[in-house]
């Protein structure tokens, strides 16, 4: 039993680690585009690890989490302008991160019920974030607008 509780210790203190060299891999990526794509998936990974954590009771976790997410998809948002594209004319990833953000909302407005409600009020910084550049990048397709 002792080796269980240090396993799952172990584990406990490495997951910010792997999470992070993750996003650290993600910055490492030469294509812009791709890179976008990769940061939203770490940022939808870290979700699903910040439910875990939460599930668990681990909020110094889930702070890292939602720490991480907001990291990832301004990553996301960054890698996408440094193109110099135009979304309206090469939509692409755009249209794509758009998708992707619209999908990691619905998942922390789900995250966000399931919550006790005193603790709800931790997502709501990192949803105003992630619906600012859901919005952007809309409006960048939408309009041809690239901010």
């Amino acid at each position: 039993m002792k080796h269980a509780v240090h396993l799952g210790l172990s584990i406990g203190l490495l997951l910010p680690l792997v999470l992070h060299a993750d996003l650290d891999a993600v910055k490492s990526e030469p294509n812009l585009e791709k890179r976008s794509k990769l940061a939203l998936d770490n940022a939808i990974d870290a979700l699903k690890a910040a439910r875990t954590a939460y599930g668990k009771g681990d909020m110094t976790q889930v702070q890292s989490r939602i720490t991480e997410i907001r990291d990832s998809v301004q990553l996301a948002e960054t890698s996408l302008q440094g193109t110099g594209k135009n979304p309206r004319k090469s939509p692409k990833w755009f249209k794509r991160a758009e998708i992707e953000t619209r999908d990691l909302l619905r998942q922390m407005d789900a995250f966000d019920r399931d919550m006790n409600v005193a603790d709800r009020p931790l997502l709501d910084p990192l949803k105003a974030k992630v619906q600012q550049v859901h919005d952007d990048l809309l409006l960048g397709v939408m309009e041809g607008k690239n901010k």
